[in-house]
């Protein structure tokens, strides 16, 4: 996964995600990881409002391996915002 963000140019940052054909070739693949990718964002959103967002895979990965690139997402996002009590 790849992280990009940049300080919002609105009061609320938007979130984009950008995986490809290439890398994800079964659509219902692409809908799973878009759906974990979403709910990482969706409960970390009230921090994440400063900055515009891309989450980019960058490389292909297995069907059993998404899970994992979800996660990887969520660790993204934590280094992004402060120390949260969990």
């Amino acid at each position: 996964m790849q992280l990009l963000a940049a300080p919002a140019g609105g009061a609320i940052g938007q979130v984009g995600y950008v995986i490809g054909k290439q890398q994800l070739t079964l659509a219902v693949d692409r809908n799973r990881l878009k759906r974990m990718l979403r709910e990482a964002v969706r409960s970390r959103r009230p921090a994440l409002d400063a900055f515009d967002i891309v989450l980019r895979l960058r490389r292909g990965c297995p069907r059993t391996g998404i899970a994992a690139v979800g996660a990887e997402a969520a660790r993204l996002l934590d280094s992004l915002t402060p120390a949260r009590s969990r």
